[in-house]
Order: structure tokens, then sequence, then C-alpha cells
């Protein structure tokens, strides 16, 4: 047997035997080659971070949706595969999933969501799922250790929703999630495999507050002559109407582009107390910095055509 099919091999044993144990928390695997591999799915919307991580199993030929033989009632997972009879589908119609292989597929956000309209919290959950014919349901449970759906406990769900799947004529050999129909603030998860595809909606409840908590972060990070910044969060805020901030950003950028200049008093630094304060409306001062800025601008032979309009239209502005 040849070094490769013997690695595949003890790669499918291997999870035979994890299938076997008791999966209430993570295990430790080691670093082999999965015979379903692991990929992640990450979309940012606004600035929120919205991330899959799941494995990929193949068909490979099996069937992949279809009821359970004999039956049976409740939602109790089937995800051991040790234990599937001949013949029985890789999902069950009525049976929690772990939508996926290996460990349960891990939905992680940084901001609190809604999810079909639902609320859902900044976190990191375990996206189970119950397959159904004409409907789904995608379960983000509080439990993010888990191998596949064993350790499943309902009581610690988070959220419930529910989506209808659809069916196409080609056949996606590799389950895939995918981000689709992407807004400002929303974006479709779109779960693939086999000829079966099924959605479901993130949206972001407050993506100008989302990204005003991260822009204070950046700002505060700043150096005492580091400019660009504060400058920059100030311009973001300015334009979403976050007055307050926004001030007190074009103020701080102000005083780093001074301490700037008395270091460095170069023609790039002044035109940029010139952009500073044109953006804060403070146009009296704007209309000194950029005469300055021009001043040295000539004498190191920079381009001064900008700031020279600028400065007209400025003195248009005051007259």
């Amino acid at each position: 047997m040849s070094l490769l099919k013997r690695s595949i091999t003890l790669s499918f044993a291997f999870a035979f035997v994890l299938s076997a144990v008791n999966f209430a928390t993570a295990q430790s695997r080691p670093p082999t080659p999965r015979a379903s591999q692991k990929s992640k799915l990450t979309q940012t919307v606004g600035t929120t971070d919205i991330s899959v991580v799941y494995s990929r199993p193949a068909v490979k030929g099996r069937l992949v949706y279809g009821d359970w033989p004999g039956g049976g009632s409740g939602e109790a997972t089937i995800d051991n595969s040790g234990q599937r009879p001949a013949g029985a589908p890789l999902v069950a119609w009525g049976r929690v999933w772990r939508t996926g292989a290996d460990e349960a597929t891990m939905f992680i956000v940084n901001d609190d969501v809604l999810i079909n309209g639902q609320p859902l919290a900044a976190g990191t959950y375990s996206l189970h799922s119950v397959p159904g014919k004409v409907e789904w349901t995608f379960i983000f449970n509080k439990e993010d250790g888990q191998w596949g759906s064993f350790a499943y406990d309902a009581t610690k769900d988070a959220l419930r929703i529910k989506s209808k799947p659809t069916w196409g004529t080609d056949s996606a050999e590799f389950l895939t999630f995918s981000s689709d129909a992407i807004t400002p603030d929303t974006a479709t998860i779109n779960l693939r495999w086999e000829k079966l595809s099924i959605p479901f909606t993130v949206q972001v409840k407050d993506v100008v507050g989302s990204t005003m908590t991260r822009l204070r972060s950046y700002a505060a990070a700043a150096k005492a002559d580091e400019w660009s910044q504060p400058l920059s969060a100030a311009m973001w805020a300015k334009q979403n109407k976050q007055d307050a901030d926004a001030a007190k950003w074009f103020a701080q950028a102000e005083k780093a582009v001074e301490a700037a200049i008395i270091a460095k008093p170069t023609f790039a630094n002044y035109r940029a107390k010139s952009n500073i304060l044109f953006n804060a409306g403070k146009s009296q001062e704007a209309l000194a910095a950029t005469e300055k800025a021009i001043e040295v601008g000539k004498a190191e032979k920079s381009d001064v055509a900008a700031l020279e309009k600028r400065a007209a239209d400025l003195k248009a502005t005051k007259n």
C-alpha cells in the first residue's frame, strides 16, 4: 500500500474511532489529512465579521438526503456514521445534523446581528440544522466545542430560524457555504450540497454604531504626532453625521499635526494641517494653513496647484 493510501486509510479509521467516544467537549485532533477538508467562509458587512467554519463532506455517489430507515420520532442526531444502516442517507429528514462533517460547524459573529430577522448576540456558536423536505431549521447553539451533534443540547440553543430549500439540476460534490446578495448591512449565507441550496440572511443591526465603536479604539491608539488616524475617523464620522465624535477627532488630528510640524516642518505636514482645518470647517484657519503650505511647497518644488485653488476658493468665500 502506498504511503498516501495508507495515510488516507488511517484518517478514515481515526474518524471512526472518534465517532465512538464521548464528544461532549472539543477533541484534540492530530495533524493528519481529513477525508472532509476544513474550510472557512468570512464575510465582512460594514465592519462586522461573519464567519462559518466547517468541514466539507463529498457526495461520493452516496444518498445525501432522505428518510431514516425505520422512521422513528424526535430530533435525535444520526451523525454517527459507524452506526448508519446500509442505504441510509447522510442527512436524514427531521434529525439534528452537524451541518457539515467532523466537528460541528461553527458560526462566529463579532457584533449583534439579526438572523432572518431574529436577534442573535455577538459570539461563537455551533451551527446545527434539522433538515426537512420543504423547510429546514437552522440552530445556533451556545455550546461551541462539540464534535458533530452527538452532545447537542437543545436547552443551550440561542436561536432557531426557518428557511426553505431550493433544488437545482447541477450537483455540488462538496458541501459549500457561500456569501451572496451582499448589501451595506446584510449578507445572505447560502449552504449548498448535492442539488440542494438553502439560505439564511445575516443583518448587522447598527452598522454606524459598530463602526463608531471601532473608530474610537482606532483613533485612541494613534501616537501623539500621528494625525492620519484621527483624521480618517473624523471624516467618516462627519459623513455619517456623528458630529460630536467628528469634532473631537478633528481636534485630535489638528493637535497631532502641530506636533508633526514641530518635528518636521515639511510640505506634507503643512498640507495635512490645511486638509484637517478645511474639513473641520475652520475656513479662516484653513486659509492661513493653506497659504503656509503653498509657501513651503514652492520652496520644496512640490505641486501646489490644488492648494492654490483651495486658497482662492476660501478667499472668495470670505469676501
